[in-house]
């Protein structure tokens, strides 16, 4: 082959080179340019500023507030539920979640398809998703939450203000019920604080229950009969505080409360002079309750370590008799009764103004009288009378 010959062939070489270039630029130009599978985060503001959030609501269809959670000095409150207590906990969690929800491929553009992945504007009457709106970040943060993949532990979501969906990663159930944001912990007082229990409904005869020690394996009942003990369900009583859960909780202008002569009364005093009384009833198969909270200074006092109590001299462990004990150092009556102070105005706080509707448990361990307590007693048994 001649040298022009071979310069021939390279040029015809570079020419091929440079179509098949040009064909490929060509084809690539005519397909749709595939999108990123990534796109950051659907509120990349709201990470590493959870604290700064000052309230959220929740949008339904046709632009409704169904939800209104805002933060104040003593904690999240549901507005729709007379300010009463959210639960920060599960509150939180949304919010963690929301800062974690990272875009993981996007969705459809096209209005029309919206509705079939609940990330249509909540403008419309049969919108299936919900907004959330942010307030306390530098700017307002709104975020349309549609379906749950469930499957891929992730969530429809949308932007308002823009077109795309996408899929974000995370489980975002967000409740539509303002009762279910509630911190439904009533009171929590276990029995084993409780030292007297009196119970009163309209026609029956008052019960009331007592303890001299905290260690009192059982309470005993006041005006017992001759011939008559109490049955194995009293000690049962004194757990009605403990774990009492609110069904729903209403402010007392919005609930029809019985005269005082309907009423069940029931008061709960514990050994460190806590008392809970309580007025219940019942209506159109519901259990109504309000609730009010009290201490009495000089009876806790007495009841607290005072600083003259001698502390056990017993040897600690690895000290033998006659070196220097290590005694346990008492409670400090005044920052006991501190903390009681505190728990009367922290309980107060919840039920003044309210009517809560409770668990039909609790209100049948109030709805009691002496004879409901009573069996026949056992040859030789005799009970403390007070």
């Amino acid at each position: 082959m001649t040298h022009l010959d071979a310069r021939a062939v390279l040029g015809l070489g570079a020419a091929a080179v440079l179509a098949v270039i040009v064909a490929l630029t060509i084809a690539s130009g005519r397909q749709p340019v595939s999108e990123p599978k990534g796109g950051g985060y659907a509120l990349p503001e709201l990470r590493d500023h959870l604290n700064e959030i000052r309230s959220i609501t929740i949008m339904g269809p046709e632009n409704k507030t169904l939800v209104s959670l805002l933060k104040e000095e003593q904690g999240w409150k549901v507005q729709e539920k007379d300010g009463y207590p959210a639960d920060g906990g599960k509150l939180r969690e949304m919010l963690i979640t929301l800062a974690d929800a990272e875009l993981l491929e996007p969705k459809t553009v096209n209005v029309e398809r919206y509705a079939s992945l609940g990330v249509e504007d909540v403008q419309a009457k049969e919108a299936r998703g919900v907004e959330l709106r942010l307030e306390g970040l530098n700017q307002p943060a709104r975020l349309i939450v549609g379906k749950v993949d469930d499957d891929n532990g992730a969530t429809f979501i949308r932007r308002p203000e823009e077109k795309q969906s996408w899929l974000a990663k995370g489980v975002l159930h967000i409740e539509r019920d303002p009762l279910r944001w509630l911190d439904k912990a009533l009171t929590d007082i276990p029995s084993s604080r409780i030292m007297e229990i009196k119970l009163s409904r309209p026609g029956g005869k008052s019960l009331r229950l007592f303890k001299s020690k905290p260690e009192d394996s059982t309470y005993n009942v006041a005006d017992l009969p001759p011939g008559r003990e109490a049955d194995s369900t009293i000690s049962g009583l004194a757990s009605t505080l403990a774990g009492l859960n609110l069904v729903d909780v209403f402010p007392i202008s919005a609930v029809a409360i019985p005269p005082e002569s309907n009423l069940l009364k029931a008061q709960y005093r514990t050994f460190d002079r806590l008392t809970i009384e309580v007025k219940a009833w019942n209506q159109d198969g519901r259990h109504y309750a309000q609730f009010s909270a009290k201490l009495d200074p000089q009876p806790a006092q007495s009841r607290l370590p005072s600083e003259g109590d001698t502390p056990s001299q017993a040897p600690a462990a690895g000290k033998t008799p006659g070196s220097p004990a290590q005694a346990t150092p008492a409670p400090d009556p005044g920052q006991r009764l501190e903390a009681l102070d505190k728990e009367v105005e922290r309980l107060n706080r919840r039920f003044a103004g309210r009517v809560f509707a409770i668990p039909p448990d609790k209100y049948g361990n109030m709805d009691k009288s002496l004879t409901d307590v009573l069996q026949p007693a056992a040859t030789g048994t005799r009970q403390k009378k007070k």
